[in-house]
């Protein structure tokens, strides 16, 4: 083979190795990256298709349990809602035995569509009446959720105690579509 054509081989296949080159950096990899987030993209989308179609089958269900949730948070007239919770707070304490020394509200307003009634109660009891007090507060049909809990011994042999409980009762203010 001729020193000449030897040459032009060389180049050819020097100019076909940059071109494969540039074609694999401007093309090749560029296309694989749009491939694979379209790939993603469908992936999620599909997903999203199935949350949704589920979220269908169960709406009626769905609406259903928010009218109940609804229905358990406290009246929207503060003072209404306050009589609510404490004829709830005297009836667990009757119900358990437990003594309600003091009862001290708050409303907090720190948004629009609801406000929090928080009250610190203070209660005394046998270890039975203030079990029994805590399970009528944490089962009463009642947007109730408690806050935090004290529970101290009065006397030397553990037979009364003291329970000091912050409780936070909702009040929605939705406003009907």
């Amino acid at each position: 083979m001729k020193v000449q054509n030897r040459q032009q081989l060389l180049l050819i296949l020097a100019i076909a190795a940059v071109a494969l080159l540039l074609g694999d950096w401007f093309v090749w990899t560029p296309l694989a990256r749009v491939w694979t987030a379209r790939a993603a993209r469908i992936a999620k989308l599909r997903t999203e298709i199935h949350d949704g179609a589920l979220l269908q089958q169960r709406s009626q269900y769905i609406r259903n349990r928010w009218t109940d949730m609804q229905g358990e948070t406290l009246l929207k007239n503060p003072s209404l809602a306050e009589q609510q919770l404490f004829k709830a707070i005297d009836g667990w304490a009757a119900d358990s035995g437990a003594e309600i020394s003091a009862i001290t509200p708050q409303w907090k307003n720190d948004q629009d569509d609801y406000s929090t009634l928080d009250c610190r109660l203070e209660t005394a009891g046998d270890i039975n009446a203030v079990n029994r007090f805590l399970y009528n507060l944490e089962r009463a049909p009642l947007a109730v959720q408690v806050e935090s809990l004290e529970l101290a011994a009065r006397d030397n042999n553990g037979q009364q105690f003291t329970l000091n409980v912050q409780i936070s009762g909702l009040m929605l203010n939705l406003k009907k579509p």
